[in-house]
């Protein structure tokens, strides 16, 4: 697209001598006879450049400079005023002040306005470019934001699905053993004292073979539920393995606390369970065999097996005593 040029003057002679002269400039050329029409053809282009006769009736150059100055889409539209007062230097410095960038004295003389035209549509040709520059720029940063932000999403939703089991949402056997040893860590330093908590859920395999696979899902889905809601936002949760699931009980120095809480998650998870499989609904019960171990102070190596064991042997001797029920396990075995 042509770079635009804009010519004011009210005498019709001036009108077509500039048309001539601008011939080959390079740009197309628009005209208006009043400080009025200027401003109205400035509202609805772009110009370059605007040649502006100082003197004209009703509005003169030096008002029509003002006004543009003052609209912000134009203030930055440089004007050349034409004029026969170029020598008067008061005028010259109100032309200025008025938001003029230079001034061609009457009678023009046409190898020095063409080469002024020539400088003025080379300095537009390049803000141009670099407005164009810039706009590809600022698009190209959203764009790099936009891919940015999505690449994180992805990002964290690997890192969640490699750290959590698809199926309940839990933390997996990965996420607990190091939320295991994050706590073992700050109970050391500390010297506080947690407890953990494995569960094994009685009767889940009778679901699974009565009613489907499904269904023992949909169950799975549910206990996980029931877990989170029994349980303070600090606690870690995990399912460890098929019908297993694992509790970090944080900042529990009784072990009687501990033991009370596996017996209210036992009361919890046996009651009644109604599963949406499908169009249908099956209602089923199920029990907890729970083990509870608490944290003691130890420099082992090993530490955070020997809390699974201790936690594990206690989740048997629970299934051992009948099932659907808690068992704290023996301090005095928890070392072995």
């Amino acid at each position: 697209m042509l770079p635009k040029i804009l010519v004011v003057d009210d005498t019709n002679a001036n009108l077509v001598a500039m048309r001539r002269l601008l011939a080959r400039s390079g740009a197309a050329i628009f005209e208006a006879t009043s400080g009025n029409e200027a401003l109205a053809l400035c509202l609805d282009h772009q110009f370059a450049l605007i040649l502006l006769d100082v003197n004209m009736p009703d509005m003169d150059g030096f008002e029509v400079a003002a006004l543009l100055s003052e609209t912000e889409q134009l203030h930055e539209t440089p004007i050349i005023f034409v004029t026969a007062a170029y020598a008067d230097d008061m005028s010259r410095l109100k032309g200025y002040r008025s938001g003029a960038v230079d001034y061609v004295a009457k009678p023009i003389n046409d190898v020095i306005l063409q080469s002024k035209v020539r400088i003025f549509l080379e300095l537009y040709a390049a803000r141009t470019e670099l407005e164009q520059a810039m706009t590809s720029l600022s698009e190209r940063n959203q764009q790099l934001t936009v891919e940015i932000a999505e690449r994180k999403k992805v990002e964290a939703l690997v890192r969640h699905q490699a750290s959590h089991d698809a199926l309940t949402g839990l933390p997996n056997r990965m996420l607990f053993h190091d939320r295991l040893n994050v706590a073992i860590n700050h109970a050391q330093r500390h010297h506080g004292r947690f407890s953990l908590a494995c569960i094994d859920i009685d009767g889940f395999k009778n679901v699974n073979d009565e009613h489907g696979h499904p269904a023992g899902d949909a169950l799975l889905q549910e206990i996980s539920k029931r877990l989170l809601e029994e349980l303070r936002r600090n606690d870690t949760v995990a399912r460890i393995g098929g019908d297993e699931f694992a509790l970090i009980l944080e900042e529990i120095d009784d072990p009687k606390l501990a033991l009370q809480l596996g017996q209210s998650l036992c009361k919890a998870l046996a009651e009644p369970y109604t599963l949406t499989v499908g169009e249908s609904t099956i209602d089923v019960r199920v029990g907890a065999s729970i083990g509870v171990a608490q944290y003691l102070e130890s420099d082992r190596q090993d530490a955070d097996e020997q809390l699974i064991r201790s936690a594990d042997r206690a989740m048997y001797e629970a299934k051992h005593a009948g099932k659907n029920c808690c068992v704290l396990a023996d301090i005095s075995t928890a070392a072995t």
